[in-house]
């Protein structure tokens, strides 16, 4: 087994830009949050990369699931979620074990060609650890 990768300290600005991104997804705002997030990982380096790329995949998963695009959905929440899984049940102040289980019960119902409830009310949220 492995370790979990080791959590970024953030500055004030990159926690920011992170509360920003989490806030615009939980209102569904997924191109928004793609791009608060995108300026994020472009100035981090190591192993948060791949953290912040996938939340930055799920947001943009959620954007084409929201505009039909079921196809790219699939493929980006695929994505987000294998990159998700090297980070143990929390990452950055971020909650993932939820987070993980409720993407893989949207890939399994996409995967199954059913119909999808798209109201933000429905969509999981990236949470804050407490």
């Amino acid at each position: 087994m492995y370790d979990k990768p080791v959590a970024p300290r953030l500055n004030s600005e990159e926690a920011q830009l992170l509360a920003k991104g989490v806030a615009e997804f939980n209102s569904g705002r997924f191109f928004e949050c793609h791009d608060t997030l995108e300026e994020l990982w472009m100035g981090t380096r190591g192993p948060a990369r791949d953290f912040f790329q996938g939340l930055i995949q799920i947001a943009v998963g959620f954007y084409h699931i929201n505009h039909r695009n079921l196809t790219g959905g699939e493929s980006q929440l695929d994505k987000g979620l294998k990159k998700l899984a090297a980070y143990g049940d929390a990452y950055a102040g971020i909650e993932l074990a939820l987070l993980r289980s409720q993407i893989q019960s949207w890939l399994d119902k996409i995967r199954r060609h059913e119909a999808l409830e798209c109201a933000v009310a429905d969509l999981p949220k990236y949470r804050f650890t407490p």
